[in-house]
């Protein structure tokens, strides 16, 4: 089990990167939220230096566990 800031994950899904994609477009389309793109960059530590993705690539998109969430303060969730 992966963790970080509070989330933790045992699976994740892939996502493969459209061109002129971003970490916080992704993190909206994934969770709604695009303050969530550490979760992302987290999981993908081989690409935190892209910031517009080129097309094609591979990101791990981390299955967050909900009742750590549920745990987190209202501003996080």
């Amino acid at each position: 089990m992966a963790t970080y800031n509070g989330w933790t994950w045992d699976d994740y899904d892939l996502y493969k990167a459209v061109r002129g994609d971003t970490w916080d477009d992704i993190a909206v389309q994934a969770y709604g939220d695009g303050a969530l793109m550490s979760v992302l960059l987290c999981a993908n530590p081989e690409l935190c230096r892209v910031v517009v993705f080129e097309g094609g690539e591979l990101i791990r998109i981390p299955l967050i566990d909900e009742a750590a969430s549920d745990e987190l303060p209202p501003w996080r969730r």
